[in-house]
């Protein structure tokens, strides 16, 4: 096949830090290709570069044989590729179809939002994405808002499209609707650029390989096929060999740390999100949440956390009832957060990393002394946070906003296992990070429970939840469908009760 993009000695510099390195990369047309390396190897910004996000430093780019020159998103798309971001782009207060039309609204002095809606309800049933035109953005699922953003790139008719950590947050289920629309796309004659973290996908859909690390290449356009196992794929991807398997002896449960009882939650449409959920987490014990998302994860975490008020029941916190708690108070009382969205709640982007890894408990010892900073404290804390959880960045001084998705987790992750906490609430802990971050965070996870904390973990990684919790619930349509024993739980029954289909439904005639 003749290769449809050329990347040809592209370096770009962030004043003193070097993104990419002299990276040559090439793409073949019909085929997908997958970028691979660790968190902040210039994946992204390389990505950001072919899409006219960013200008290289030096370096030439050819697409279908010419040069290619973009200034801009608009550009990139009007020469035929598009890109989904690992941070969405979307705007919370339009709709989805204003977000899809937006800027693209061809040469028309009126635009017809009901054909644009039409044509793009069309396109949601042909890759089988079940997404609202008229919903608004920010009411929508973190889920649903990767699948319009899916959707917003192919309304486009783009050739080629680049998709930056895609499956982040889908199911399972979603993941192999995603490969179907990629080998509809291939069939279609289409170019798929595909960024993952997720090995076994690798090895599941793309043809070839480049790998970067540390801002240069790695490998180049390896054979997929050619690569014996995961563990060789790993090694390519960080340089050393990788445990892959997390290390985690037997659960000691001991006294309830968090009590939900009867917990119901109805949103402002009036939908009863939440429905009579119980529970218990017990000190050392990860008690893991699974479901499709949109099934009231989100709810509940946020009625734990103050959030967001619950309609009725109850929640305990050792013994002390915090169902009406400010956030505050909750995270004040030994709670650790890492939220679903780490841009939206879990740090300020416009922050150095020393301020907000000193954001929850700057107002108190260790990091303060009635009002007064202990800056030299927290400076050291933060490098040996920033050291231990292997955060990417030029000094504890980088704005935040500066790093690497990837490195802005393991920031957010990091702060929240250094702090002293009865419970941790953990969710998709690992999300848009590489194997080797991944492996080391669910350890740390791990440590927590073994010393003793209560640890819920909310998670669509089936992996991850067949791994790391001693407990599983499936919550099904805001209800707590099965809690299921470590031991009892299997990939395929897992997914069954995603899916709503309990036991007493399988044995159902049809």
């Amino acid at each position: 096949m003749a290769s449809i993009l050329e990347m040809k000695h592209i370096t770009k510099r962030f004043g003193p830090v070097v993104a990419n390195k002299d990276v040559s990369f090439s793409v073949e047309e019909g085929e997908v290709h997958a970028l691979l390396g660790e968190n902040g190897a210039g994946k992204s910004t390389l990505m950001n570069i072919l899409f006219g996000l960013y200008e290289q430093t030096s370096g030439d780019i050819y697409y279908r044989g010419e040069p290619l020159n973009v200034r801009s998103p608009r550009d990139a798309i009007d020469r035929g590729i598009g890109m989904v971001h690992q941070h969405f782009m979307l705007i919370p207060a339009h709709s989805a179809i204003e977000n899809v039309v937006l800027g693209y609204g061809g040469n028309k002095e009126v635009l017809d939002l009901k054909a644009a809606a039409k044509r793009f309800s069309e396109m949601a049933d042909r890759y089988h994405m079940n997404i609202d035109p008229w919903e608004k953005v920010g009411k929508m699922s973190v889920g649903q808002q990767q699948r319009l953003e899916i959707l917003k790139a192919l309304y486009r008719d783009v050739d080629t499209l680049i998709l930056d950590e895609p499956t982040a947050v889908l199911t399972p289920q979603e993941v192999e609707g995603l490969f179907d629309v990629i080998r509809q796309l291939i069939a279609e004659g289409k170019t798929v650029i595909f960024i993952s973290h997720k090995l076994p996908e690798i090895m599941a859909i793309c043809d070839r390989c480049t790998v970067l690390r540390q801002g240069e290449v790695a490998a180049a356009g390896l054979e997929v096929k050619s690569i014996k196992n995961l563990n060789e794929l790993a090694h390519l991807m960080v340089g050393r060999e990788v445990e892959l398997v997390t290390a985690k002896t037997p659960s000691e449960p001991g006294e309830v740390i968090l009590d939900v009882e009867d917990l119901n939650y109805i949103n402002e449409k009036g939908i009863h999100v939440l429905k009579d959920v119980s529970f218990q987490v017990r000190a050392g014990e990860i008690v893991g949440v699974c479901g499709v998302d949109g099934n009231g994860q989100s709810e509940l975490v946020k009625c734990l956390t103050g959030l967001l008020a619950p309609a009725s029941g109850r929640v305990e916190l050792l013994g002390k009832d915090v169902t009406h708690e400010s956030a505050k108070n909750i995270l004040d009382a030994g709670v650790g957060h890492i939220p679903e969205d780490r841009h939206k709640m879990g740090m300020v982007g416009a922050m150095n990393l020393r301020e907000n890894i000193a954001m929850v408990d700057n107002y108190k010892e260790p990091y303060s002394t009635k009002g007064f900073m202990h800056w030299r404290w927290i400076d050291k804390h933060s490098r040996e946070l920033v050291q231990k959880f292997s955060v990417k960045t030029p000094s504890i001084m980088e704005k935040a906003i500066n790093l690497s998705g990837g490195n802005q987790q393991k920031m957010v992750v990091g702060r929240e296992l250094s702090r002293e906490t009865h419970l941790l609430i953990a969710v998709h802990p690992s999300r848009g990070l590489d194997i080797g971050a991944t492996k080391y965070i669910q350890s740390q996870i791990v440590e927590a429970r073994d010393r003793g904390a209560a640890v819920l973990m909310v998670s669509t990684e089936l992996d991850e939840i067949l791994e790391i919790p001693d407990r599983v619930l499936v919550i099904y349509g805001g209800r707590i469908l099965a809690c299921l024993e470590q031991a009892a739980c299997s990939r395929n029954r897992l997914g069954l009760l995603m899916a709503g289909i309990t036991e007493d439904d399988e044995e159902q005639p049809a």
